[in-house]
């Protein structure tokens, strides 16, 4: 039914422009995201570790300042 759509709507003769275009900009897409994942995974472990160190930091401040209940 929607094979049925796109031809009507693009016509046979754009319609393997039209699939070319589409997978195109799909790859392009994945690769992006490919590339942002890689990079989000690289970072990570520096980004743990400032993260761990921030909430170290703002604990030892919160005990300091408030006493721990047993």
């Amino acid at each position: 039914m929607l094979l049925f759509a796109v031809l009507m709507l693009f016509g046979p003769d754009r319609l393997p422009g039209f699939v070319r275009s589409l997978a195109k900009g799909i790859r392009t897409v994945k690769n992006a995201q490919a590339d942002l994942t890689q990079q989000m995974l690289s970072e990570e472990p520096t980004a743990v570790k400032d993260l761990k160190d921030a909430v170290e930091d703002i604990k030892s401040e919160i005990e300091g300042v408030v006493p721990r209940k047993k």
